[in-house]
């Protein structure tokens, strides 16, 4: 089980919610990287321990999606009653988040549960997000389960590799700061 500091915790909190602001729409023109959404809802879910942390990120989500709606017209296509299908999305990556933290040993052999346990989550995030637009947004004139499995064809990999690349930072970032701890411990020792 990951156990981090208090202090730890909230300054990783500082950079999910950093994160989200910098790569959610198109709110920093000069900054032109990929959202970190998924990333930051599965990432919150492994290393934050308050629950409350959860509908905190949510609410600064949807408050960015409606002032980007409102202040910078990027078109209202998205935000319909669809919309709503994003909460159990996202709590599908904090939840797949919190279970890999339970399974999580400092080993690098606990990789081998990461990369399943966030594949999952993303999946059932993409469920419910794709096919929550796909069915309740009144934008397809006959969904189906067909069109369904399309829309996760084309759009699941694309949103996969999103989170894939911040995970996977974050994870050689906290790999390599064990790393730097633990040879402070050994060094310490030898003092």
């Amino acid at each position: 089980m990951l156990e981090l500091s208090r202090r730890s915790q909230v300054a990783i909190g500082i950079v999910l919610v950093l994160l989200v602001a910098m790569t959610r729409g198109s709110h920093f023109s000069l900054v032109n990287l990929p959202s970190a959404s998924w990333a930051v809802f599965f990432l919150a879910g492994v290393l934050l321990k308050p629950r409350w942390v959860f509908p905190l990120l949510f609410l600064q989500t949807t408050f960015m999606d409606i002032m980007s709606v409102g202040w910078i017209n990027a078109g209202h296509h998205c935000m319909t009653v669809a919309y709503w299908m994003l909460l159990p999305a996202y709590g599908a990556l904090w939840f797949g988040g919190r279970i890999y933290a339970r399974w999580h040993r400092e080993q690098l052999s606990s990789l081998l549960v990461l990369v399943p346990t966030m594949l999952t989550s993303a999946l059932v995030c993409q469920l419910f997000s794709s096919g929550g637009f796909y069915f309740f947004s009144g934008r397809y004139e006959t969904p189906n389960l067909v069109g369904m499995l399309e829309r996760i064809v084309t759009y699941y990999p694309q949103y996969l590799s999103s989170m894939a690349l911040y995970v996977g930072a974050a994870t050689l970032i906290y790999i390599t700061l064990h790393a730097q701890a633990a040879r402070g411990i050994v060094q310490g020792n030898r003092a």
